[in-house]
């Protein structure tokens, strides 16, 4: 194949029209983020049926698996960041050796922190605020979840790396394929029926890690056979260490963002649960809901970063402001559309969850005063995101610290103390709405910066 024509094959977004590239993305990623989040409602639903201390054990995980996500996502999107914008200069030997490196590298990243997860589990779980049945249920989850996580998280690297070429359907319905399998599997592990043991939470724990089995290896055949982007070919140390730096000068600070949601998320845990055992069933009701809530939005957030990537690649600074000032309308309007949502039908949807009014209650709480913020979180999310892919990492994780530690954790402390749960969601929903405007004019300022200078 010649060079040029490799090229075209590669980058497919840096011609035509922007709109209609971001949408059609967005539109087929949409369908595998309601795959994944589907995922975790399923293990929500049946697992609520089990009872109230059940549920709280699952709400507990929640904190501790999106770390380990996050490290693997921040891997992931670092490999997407670079590997865009070679694909748009079109160098596809490079582009083979870095998605090789960036597999290899959150294979090892993620393989110890599992270790470490496995002899941290009782003093962690005890500090989140579990205790007693629920830390039991707690410890039987994440025994299992730990042990399958590499198959559960290196999928999201490569996944990252099929979205980096511009395709967004492949990766979409690799995740729904996996969340359709789970949703299987999970009634049969939880409850047991016929000749299948009902295993509880734990069996929850096992159908993630066989579904999501399935995803990595489709991944990884895709990448290798379809994409030629894995090569078994060993590189020099040399080589290899300059692809992880290059990785982790995005992915690092990306990772350690992303860490930030599920550490907080782990914060307002404790706080929650000073409410007692129905106040954190209920917030982990709540934030699952949200997840299905802003897949379209989170949609958005994940392509924009191919897009505005490969397009630096390819020196069109045009097409990267264009791209993203259309990313922020659509993510806003996504979030007040779900805001809407929220007010007329939160209390149906808390009642799929669980039978427990004071469940539902909390729930409610969350949906209704959450979603004030969701239009700007999208925008927070886009703008962040182009932060990375434009190199510079350090600004997109400064703005998510201010976020999350300068704005939600000490006002929702103080709310709890004084307001009560009330106060710890309209806190959330206070710092997503400032930083989303905060971030949007920090990006829209360095696209600026870099279409006078001519730096990309």
């Amino acid at each position: 194949m010649k060079p040029h024509q490799d090229k075209q094959r590669k980058a497919a977004l840096i011609e035509g029209p922007c709109r209609k590239q971001i949408t059609s993305m967005a539109g087929a990623m949409v369908f595998g983020m309601l795959g994944m989040i589907i995922f975790n409602l399923v293990d929500t639903i049946y697992v609520g049926r089990l009872g109230r201390n059940e549920l709280a054990a699952l709400s507990f995980t929640f904190p501790v698996v999106m770390v380990v996500h996050s490290l693997s996502l921040g891997i992931g999107i670092g490999l997407s960041s670079v590997l865009s914008r070679i694909l748009g200069s079109g160098d596809h030997r490079r582009a083979a050796r870095i998605t090789t490196d960036g597999i290899l590298l959150g294979v090892i990243i993620v393989a110890l922190v599992v270790m470490v997860g496995q002899v941290t589990l009782d003093p962690l779980f005890r500090l989140l605020g579990a205790r007693d049945e629920v830390l039991t249920l707690v410890k039987s989850y994440m025994r299992i979840w730990y042990f399958g996580s590499l198959v559960v998280v290196v999928p999201q690297v490569g996944n990252n790396a099929l979205r980096a070429t511009g395709d967004a359907r492949t990766p979409s319905m690799i995740m729904l394929a996996s969340a359709t399998m789970n949703a299987l599997l999970d009634p049969l592990l939880i409850f047991g029926p016929g000749p299948f043991p009902a295993l509880g939470v734990a069996g929850a724990a096992l159908a993630t890690v066989f579904s999501r089995a399935t995803g990595f290896i489709v991944a990884l055949l895709l990448l290798v056979k379809r994409e030629e982007l894995v090569v078994f070919k060993l590189a020099s140390l040399k080589e290899t260490l300059e692809s992880w730096g290059a990785i982790l000068y995005i992915g690092l600070p990306t990772a350690m963002v992303r860490v930030i949601v599920p550490l907080s998320g782990g914060i307002i845990t404790r706080v929650m649960a000073g409410f007692g055992t129905a106040a954190v069933a209920g917030l982990g009701v709540g934030t699952r809901v949200e997840g299905v809530a802003l897949a379209f939005s989170m949609a958005v957030g994940s392509v924009i970063g191919p897009f505005v990537g490969q397009n630096l690649g390819a020196r069109r600074l045009d097409r990267v402001q264009e791209g993203t000032q259309y990313a922020n309308r659509l993510a806003f309007t996504s979030g007040m559309a779900v805001l809407l949502l929220f007010q007329l039908f939160a209390s149906p949807v808390s009642r799929l969850f669980s039978p427990d009014p004071e469940v539902q209650r909390y729930a409610v709480l969350y949906m209704r005063i959450v979603a004030l913020g969701y239009g700007f979180q999208g925008v927070f999310t886009n703008s962040v995101t182009v932060l990375n892919v434009l190199r510079k990492p350090l600004y997109a994780g400064l703005l998510s610290l201010v976020q999350m530690f300068g704005l939600y954790i000490p006002l929702a402390w103080l709310g709890s103390r004084y307001l009560g749960p009330p106060a710890v969601f309209a806190a959330l929903a206070f710092s997503y709405a400032v930083m989303g405007g905060v971030s949007r004019v920090v990006a829209q300022k360095e696209i600026s910066r870099q279409r006078t200078d001519g730096s990309v």
